[in-house]
């Protein structure tokens, strides 16, 4: 008698973790089949991107990209983000957050630099004609809002482009090795509003992705 309710107490442990195993699976599976949003911070950790004046574009990158989450949630769009810290995380690590996803949208947030320090403006890149649709749907409203250069928006053949699968764009918010755009992009209202405008263009492009 003992031995068969040890028998059956086993089967009984059994049958719930194949309960859990699957639930985990749906969860899983439903996460990654519908429409998510990727936001990118670009650089982080022991990668500072470019630093101009004591600014350090990681930071930039990652205060932007939380400012653009939290905006895109508010409208019930799902959001992820490849980093939520000031840690380091590989160009192949980035594209592989996006493509856990069926149907990403991949936005990799970033600020330029040159030697040329009297060049300013904001420009987003893109590689597959997809991802032209969202570059420009986030550039024209970048451009109408912002005064500064409009640089408008490339085609450029960068790692974390190539190698996502869904659609993908970088977005260069502007020069911090010029001393005045150094300065707006410092100030909060500034980082306000290039979120704002980053997802307002995500948001119109997502309507339509399929």
């Amino acid at each position: 008698m003992a031995s068969q309710l040890i028998g059956f107490q086993h089967h009984r442990s059994l049958a719930r973790l194949v309960v859990a195993l699957f639930a985990a699976f749906v969860l899983v599976s439903g996460a990654s089949a519908g429409k998510t949003v990727v936001i990118d911070p670009g650089h982080g950790g022991r990668d500072n991107g470019a630093k101009w004046g004591g600014i350090a574009e990681k930071d930039l990158n990652l205060d932007v990209a939380r400012r653009v989450e939290a905006l895109l949630k508010e409208r019930g769009i799902p959001v992820v983000m490849t980093r939520r810290s000031d840690a380091y995380v590989s160009l192949d690590s980035r594209a592989a957050v996006a493509n856990r996803y069926k149907n990403s949208l991949f936005v990799s947030i970033h600020f330029n630099a040159v030697n040329n320090r009297s060049i300013t403006g904001i420009e987003t890149f893109y590689l597959s004609t997809r991802g032209s649709k969202l570059a420009n749907s986030i550039q024209r409203r970048l451009a109408q809002r912002i005064h500064t250069r409009d640089r408008g928006t490339k085609k450029r053949h960068y790692s974390v482009l190539k190698k996502t699968r869904g659609v993908a764009v970088l977005v260069e918010c502007g020069f911090i090795s010029n001393g005045w755009e150094r300065d707006r992009c410092a100030q909060s209202w500034y980082k306000n509003i290039l979120a704002q405008e980053i997802a307002n263009g995500i948001a119109a492009h997502w309507k339509y992705y399929k």
